[in-house]
């Protein structure tokens, strides 16, 4: 540490408002002169805008949600050349990292080249990446998803 690398606003006080007007801060402390934000308690709330409909209710209400859950994991076929099992299926697909969890549903489709023969068990294929597949000497087998194991819960255990 050198003195010239020392932290100055490490050390400085916080400005004390309202404490005379040789002080810099005092008088009115900063809030300028009259008006609701110069008193005190004068705050308004966060979207008020001086009775102005407010944006918030100006724009239309949006029902429902929309799930950030996928509806399936899309994966392509120029990812599978990476893969080195020779047959493909969602649990090979999550231990190789190209989808989340096993027990979702998976699509393939057509993004890059297939070289490799792969036996593939998923959930579904678009016609383009099931051609590409069959080209290259692999094969398609339709597989529902994975069920997830159900927790044993505490009651069972009582």
């Amino acid at each position: 540490m050198k003195f010239n690398e020392l932290n100055i606003e490490a050390r400085k006080q916080p400005t004390r408002v309202g404490r005379g007007i040789s002080a810099g801060k005092g008088k009115t402390a900063g809030r300028g002169t009259k008006g609701q934000k110069a008193r005190t308690g004068g705050n308004i709330r966060p979207g008020f805008e001086g009775g102005q409909n407010p944006l918030i209710q100006r724009l239309p209400k949006l029902r429902g949600f929309k799930s950030h859950r996928p509806l399936a994991y899309t994966i392509y076929t120029g990812q599978l050349d990476a893969i080195k099992s020779q047959k493909i299926n969602s649990t090979v697909l999550a231990d190789a990292g190209l989808i989340k969890d096993a027990y979702h549903t998976v699509k393939l489709v057509v993004k890059g080249e297939l070289k490799t023969a792969k036996t593939l068990e998923i959930s579904a294929i678009s016609a383009s990446a099931l051609a590409m597949v069959q080209s290259a000497g692999g094969s398609f087998v339709r597989t529902a998803k994975l069920q997830r194991p159900k927790k044993n819960s505490s009651k069972n255990d009582k």
